[in-house]
């Protein structure tokens, strides 16, 4: 058997960590835990602080929830006796440890908890929201997915009953292939919406206000983007709007999440080359040392964010309430499946000859300083411009003292400002849709013209709301190569 040795490694450091010998049952470590919990988070550039974050006890006390989801099919698709035997199961395990006995199983178990893991504040038993799901009409012009599924709501078997209930960690990271079935972890190229594959907009199970109960859009908004020691006054039309309306609607796969900005997009990343990063983010807010550091942050982005930073407190008392927690187990699974992935190789691969000179211009260039093979990155992190980088900075081990001048916004005016930008990897380049940190690139072709940085340049990717001009900025290296150098190392990149 030929096990390659960045799997091996992670297989052995699986079995070290959770101590799994034969055919023992074995159990996921703490995910919130204190001691890892203290030099995880990257300090804010203009504060110098890090982030806080709920206490393990706080952590713990939220009920845990570990249930098992089931595809919701179009009535007209749906396996026959379907509906009868779902009415008759019991809530089950989404991840069952008693069924794990190695590091594999891990992996499998995260793979199908990433595919099903839902978002237990927008569960729903109402009668109502049943019977749609069970009405065909509802999916009208809905094909869905290969098997007859559509891809959310799905359902969910409760103590209370059958529930319908939206995706979690799938609901962003996934990809819909030509034969409608579905690439996970792969970059999104659009918002999740109903498309040629869900319904989702027919149930509303979920509302930009749910995490925050008792304010309006724009208050949400408020505490989700709202930097008080940095303030933009770009920001309070945000502030006072009364419906979420279509902040979030945008075509490039960019989300505004909480404390990030709809003023700097965040590109929805590829998890396919998470394993070769030492930080996560695209702003690198937190180290990436293991399976549990991905537990902590799916932990952290699906509600147990107590949105602390110093003396600035952006929650009121009641919404700092954590009101439920992923299990242990299921993070931990989760964290160990992005651990094992590889990004998909090119199956158009370029001429050889071509990938050959790309290669040669890849060397000459000094491509190589910040993305050397095989992962095509050193996993470290790049100031932007503007940030000085103090010597004593807590991660200074990991940065390479070279901006590459992309946009800094997101760096240093967000919530997630570290003053930091992660060095991607460029494996898997050839089937991502956006380029830049902020999707603001649609192709490679475009990251290789200097029409890109005109300031009137007609802009194809994400841009802030209401704005469709405007200059690219960064990497500008690549806009200076001969025509013949760009076409090869274009060519090597979609090789990768």
């Amino acid at each position: 058997m030929n096990i390659s040795a960045p799997r091996l490694i992670l297989c052995f450091c699986f079995s070290l960590a959770l101590g799994v010998t034969g055919s023992t049952a074995t159990r996921a470590p703490q995910i919130w835990d204190e001691a890892a919990l203290a030099d995880w988070a990257t300090p804010i550039a203009s504060l110098k602080v890090r982030p806080g974050h709920y206490s393990a006890a706080e952590y713990y006390a939220a009920p845990s929830d570990n249930l098992r989801t089931y595809p919701v099919y179009r009535p007209d698709r749906e396996p026959p006796g379907y509906w009868e035997w779902l009415q008759k199961q019991k809530p089950e395990p989404l991840v069952d440890v008693t069924k794990i006995r190695n590091p594999q199983d891990w992996i499998a178990a995260g793979a199908r908890a990433f595919r099903e893991m839902d978002d237990p504040s927008t569960r729903s038993g109402d009668a109502a929201l049943i019977a749609r799901a069970r009405d065909a009409e509802t999916f009208a012009g809905v094909p869905g997915l290969a098997d007859g599924s559509v891809f959310q709501p799905r359902w969910v078997i409760t103590d209370r009953g059958l529930m319908l209930s939206n995706l979690d960690c799938a609901s962003c990271h996934r990809t819909v292939n030509a034969d409608r079935t579905i690439q996970y972890a792969a970059p999104l190229a659009t918002i999740p919406t109903d498309g040629p594959v869900g319904a989702a907009n027919a149930f509303r199970l979920g509302s930009v206000t749910r995490p925050f109960p008792g304010d309006t859009a724009g208050a949400v908004f408020k505490r989700m983007f709202d930097v008080p020691w940095n303030p933009d006054s770009r920001l309070e039309r945000f502030f006072t709007l009364t419906r979420a309306g279509g902040v979030f609607a945008n075509p490039h796969g960019v989300i505004p999440r909480p404390n990030g900005s709809p003023l700097y997009g965040t590109r929805v990343p590829d998890l396919h080359v998470l394993r070769y990063s030492r930080y996560i983010d695209a702003t690198g807010t937190h180290r990436l040392r293991g399976p549990e550091d991905v537990g902590r942050y799916a932990a952290l982005i699906t509600g147990a964010d107590v949105m602390d930073f110093g003396p600035h407190r952006m929650l009121s008392d009641e919404q700092r309430k954590l009101r439920y927690r992923h299990a242990d187990e299921v993070l931990y699974a989760i964290g160990a499946y992005l651990l094992s992935l590889e990004p998909p190789k090119n199956p158009n691969a370029p001429p050889a000859d071509l990938v050959k000179r790309g290669e040669d211009v890849f060397r000459r260039e000094k491509c190589g300083a910040c993305h050397p093979k095989p992962d095509y990155t050193t996993g470290e992190l790049t100031p932007a411009i503007g940030f000085d980088v103090p010597f004593d900075h807590p991660n200074f081990g990991d940065v390479r003292d070279r901006s590459v001048g992309t946009d800094p916004g997101l760096a240093l005016r967000t919530r997630k400002g570290t003053g930091f930008y992660k060095i991607p990897s460029l494996r898997g380049l050839w089937y991502r849709p956006r380029l830049m940190h902020d999707a603001s690139i649609v192709t490679l072709e475009e990251l290789f013209e200097p029409a890109r940085l005109d300031p009137d340049y007609e802009r194809k990717g994400w841009s802030p709301p209401g704005v469709t001009r405007g200059a690219i900025p960064g990497l500008e290296f690549l806009t200076k190569l001969t025509p013949e150098d760009k076409r090869a190392l274009i060519a090597f990149l979609r090789s990768l």
